[in-house]
């Protein structure tokens, strides 16, 4: 496998509302929910995160986009060789990528060996109908 984009986050006021508009306009699926409010869409190869911007320090629209990659560590020598500094993994409690770095202009750039189509199972977060239906 090539080094891939395979996921776009975007800040918003309304999660589910925006989430609704994805669903309904473009045929997105909702894939996950996160505990804070987040929102997780796919086509079934590229997803979009919806994430609750609660504090308003960062504006509304593109916050990050995401790499599926072979080797994590790999990327991240080159990151470094860049002359940026070599990022600390991510919290364990992420659902997708495992490391955050940015490229030299400061946008975040998401690097996980995971992928962003299989959510890792202790991260995922039932889906509606898993509720509703039990």
């Amino acid at each position: 496998m090539a080094n891939r984009i395979r996921h776009l986050a975007i800040m918003c006021v309304d999660p589910e509302k925006l989430a609704k508009f994805y669903v309904d306009t473009f045929d997105m699926e909702i894939i996950n929910r996160s505990e804070t409010g987040g929102v997780f869409l796919s086509d079934g190869y590229f997803n979009v995160a919806l994430l609750l911007n609660r504090g308003g320090q960062t504006p509304n629209g593109l916050y990050h986009f995401g790499f599926e990659v072979d080797d994590g560590e790999a990327i991240m020598d080159k990151v470094e060789a860049a002359g940026i500094r070599r990022p600390r993994a991510r919290p364990g409690h992420i659902s997708y990528a495992e490391q955050r770095t940015m490229d030299p202009e400061g946008n975040l750039i998401d690097v996980s060996e995971n992928g962003y189509l299989d959510i890792r199972e202790e991260r995922r977060q039932p889906t509606e109908e898993e509720i509703e239906f039990g």
